[in-house]
């Protein structure tokens, strides 16, 4: 299946700490490194034209961290990841699912040297939640920021 042949996704379910949805919003991005700036660049314009732009900074963060590891560890050629943000009353949930299933993500510690491994200890850092979800193909990684 090539990336234009794609099916939609179904989306995750919110937890009743979420609250009403306000707004969504979805997009899917090719496995390609400039697709991380593009949807961190998208994700701060959104959750600033959402009306919290002092969310804006973390969602961008946290959104160019777990795409970089989608993107790393969960891509495969021609398929795509999604990245998909939902403000609710009480929360902001960031999600980027992928279609590596047996590939989790792991907290780890990387040595001073190394140019990557710190992208979890961020999101964990910043995030006030994060997880992950199992999809009939793929996962989805979450997190989520407290809006209250």
């Amino acid at each position: 299946m090539t990336a234009a042949q794609e099916v939609p996704l179904p989306e995750p379910e919110f937890g009743p700490e979420f609250g009403d949805v306000l707004q969504e919003d979805s997009l899917d991005y090719a496995p390609v490194a400039g697709s991380v700036s593009l949807a961190r660049h998208r994700a701060g314009l959104l959750v600033t034209e959402w009306g919290r732009p002092e969310l804006s900074w973390s969602a961008a963060l946290l959104v160019s961290e777990l795409g970089t590891n989608a993107l790393l560890h969960g891509c495969l050629r021609d398929r795509l990841f999604r990245v998909r943000l939902a403000l609710g009353t009480r929360v902001l949930r960031i999600e980027v699912s992928d279609p590596r299933g047996e590939r989790l993500p792991a907290v780890r510690v990387a040595a001073d040297e190394e140019c990557f491994g710190r992208g979890l200890l961020i999101v964990e850092q910043v995030a006030d939640r994060w997880g992950v979800a199992p999809r009939t193909v793929g996962k989805t990684v979450w997190c989520e920021l407290c809006t209250r």
